[in-house]
């Protein structure tokens, strides 16, 4: 799914109304009536909604919405925050409609901050539709003071297309003042606000409500950023040819472990495993034998010379993807291993945890790195690697930076886990859950990026597939265990599962 700048939207919107052809007050209705629908599934039958409005087309929204909660038979009561002396055409259309609707005095003019209170009637539902997605500068008098006073009432709240305060594109400053909602009900696509860890708390949970814009138009136009969907991954999932062997998916090599470390060997090589890769050959030192052998039958033990650490140079030519770092610690030898992969292999190849520590400090190797390899960091490890930064957009800039220098992706794990690619582009995960910021949930997605190599996906595809496909499968893992609960193995016990969601 692709993320457009808010133009871009603006532009959509503009682009169906012409072509479709529908006037702009009807698509508000559309709108409207999808936001209804979804809020009506948050909302209980005795609550009482206020809808907070502007004087824009996102007011106009709020208006169109408190109409059809209205006529559906709950209670409405409407807040025109009374900003400006303008009003929009939609606006003002679905004012005179609202008017004629609504009796009792339910709708409140407030110009200041004293008409601003009022008293609740029971458990109580705010919508906030003051400013959308066109805003520019921060929110600053009468608007501010509706933020700062709905942000203090104990209450659920629901923001339409996105809070009021925050930027569509861009960041904003940690003074500004913004809706802090629960819930937020966007139009058609993600905002890449929406991306950026810190706008965590004021967006709550999102929902994509499709309003019928222009299928031509989206297909038609260009960007850089997408929002990976399950009809995106199921267009390149492969199908396995009835007569297919073992050795048409790939021999994958997991180099990992280290003394006190040889779980995330495990983790890495089981997930590898369960992701579909032919045959899976793990490189671990001594100590690391026995377990493997115990733990994974399936999996072949190449075993070092050193019994604590990995020393030893691998023939790697047998193999058709290599995944190198979880565990392996940061030790000298161990770093010469990872440098001569880097010089034998003209394949790309997965680095994680310890392999992308060992190059922070050794980044004259960086540019030897084989074409298409992916590097998996999270925020931490990719710090060592390019340095702090004052903000998560600035994060993606040096993420996109390191990937077109390098000629590699970068897959940076989080809520919304980016991929960035040679080519600038940006992949935003839609799956996931805060279950899976647990121990060796890294080691897991190392193992699955490397299976999907194996099997021939290239590594655009075995990043957005496998960054997909170990959240979902972290979903399904946190639905039966509880967020609280689960460990890494039992994402990889859900990959089944995954895959079948997938392919339905």
């Amino acid at each position: 799914m692709k993320i457009f700048s808010v133009d871009q939207i603006r532009e959509a919107d503009k682009y169906t109304i012409e072509h479709e052809p529908i006037s702009s007050i009807d698509l508000m209705e559309r709108a409207a009536h999808a936001c209804s629908e979804r809020i009506e599934d948050l909302i209980d039958s005795e609550d009482e909604i206020i809808v907070f409005c502007g004087l824009g087309n996102n007011g106009g929204d709020g208006l169109a919405i408190a109409r059809i909660l209205n006529d559906s038979g709950y209670k409405v009561r409407i807040i025109v925050v009374n900003h400006s002396d303008k009003h929009s055409y939609n606006f003002s259309i679905n004012y005179k409609l609202i008017k004629d609707e609504i009796k009792h005095n339910e709708i409140r003019l407030v110009e200041d901050l004293k008409s601003l209170s009022f008293k609740s009637r029971g458990k109580t539902i705010i919508i906030d539709a003051i400013l959308g997605s066109g805003i520019n500068k921060p929110a600053q008098g009468l608007i501010a003071d509706c933020i700062n006073y709905i942000n203090a009432q104990r209450v659920k709240v629901i923001s339409i297309n996105l809070p009021t305060g925050l930027f569509c594109d861009t960041p904003n400053d940690i003074k500004d003042a913004i809706i802090n909602a629960d819930y937020t009900m966007c139009f058609q696509f993600p905002k890449l606000s929406f991306m950026f860890p810190e706008n965590t708390q004021y967006i709550g949970e999102f929902s994509l409500l499709d309003i019928g814009l222009s299928e031509k138009y989206i297909l038609e136009t260009s960007t850089k950023n997408y929002f990976i969907t399950k009809q995106d991954v199921k267009l390149f999932l492969k199908t396995r040819n009835k007569n297919a062997h073992k050795g048409n998916f790939g021999h994958a090599l997991i180099v990992a472990g280290s003394k006190g470390k040889i779980g995330a060997a495990v983790l890495a090589s089981k997930a590898c495993n369960h992701s579909g890769s032919g045959l899976v050959t793990v490189h671990i030192p001594a100590c690391g034998y026995d377990i493997i052998q115990t733990s994974l039958p399936e999996v072949m033990a190449n075993v070092d010379t050193e019994d604590d650490f990995i020393t030893d140079n691998i023939n790697i030519e047998k193999y058709n993807a290599i995944g190198v770092g979880p565990g392996i610690g940061t030790e000298k030898q161990s770093g010469n291993v990872l440098k001569l992969l880097i010089q034998n292999s003209s394949s790309p190849i997965v680095f994680d945890a310890d392999a992308i520590n060992i190059l922070s400090e050794n980044k004259t190797w960086l540019s030897f790195i084989p074409a298409n390899s992916i590097f998996t960091p999270h925020i931490g490890e990719f710090e060592r690697l390019v340095g702090k930064v004052s903000h998560s957009a600035e994060r993606l800039k040096q993420q996109i930076e390191f990937s077109i220098k390098y000629n590699v992706y970068v897959v940076l794990k989080g809520a919304h886990t980016s991929i960035s690619s040679p080519l600038g582009e940006l992949f935003f995960n839609s799956t996931g859950n805060p279950g899976m910021a647990t121990g060796g949930s890294g080691d897991v997605l190392t193992g699955i990026i490397t299976s999907l190599i194996a099997q021939g996906y290239s590594s655009k595809e075995a990043c957005i597939f496998g960054v997909y496909l170990h959240g979902l499968a972290g979903d399904f893992a946190a639905a039966e265990k509880t967020e609280e609960t689960m460990i890494a193995g039992d994402i990889i016990e859900n990959l089944s599962t995954a895959f079948k969601f997938i392919r339905e």
